[in-house]
């Protein structure tokens, strides 16, 4: 699902929050943001511009860490598939025929 604010938008908007000529509230209504959204784009702004410096992820880590879980939850489904149909061939060579 693509985020509501495209990244040139937060860019932008980390810009001019930066620019200190409004306070950060009234320029998250001007916007359309909440301030506390404005106060995350800031600081994920920050913390990709030290580059993960401090406990923050940086964006690039947390797009890495997303793609990791999912592929970690796809070969789990794959594993999972796997025990279970080499459970039932196990079976079926037990049988007598």
């Amino acid at each position: 699902m693509p985020s509501p604010h495209p990244p040139e938008f937060r860019r932008r908007a980390v810009e001019l929050a930066r620019q200190g000529d409004k306070p950060l509230l009234q320029l998250a209504k001007d916007l359309g943001v909440s301030r506390s959204c404005l106060q995350n784009w800031l600081r994920q702004a920050d913390t990709d511009e030290n580059a993960g410096t401090g406990d923050r992820l940086t964006s690039a880590e947390k797009k890495e860490l997303a793609e990791l879980r999912r592929r970690n939850k796809q070969l789990e489904m794959e594993n999972d598939i796997l025990k279970r149909a080499a459970a039932y061939f196990a079976r079926e060579n037990v049988l007598p025929k």
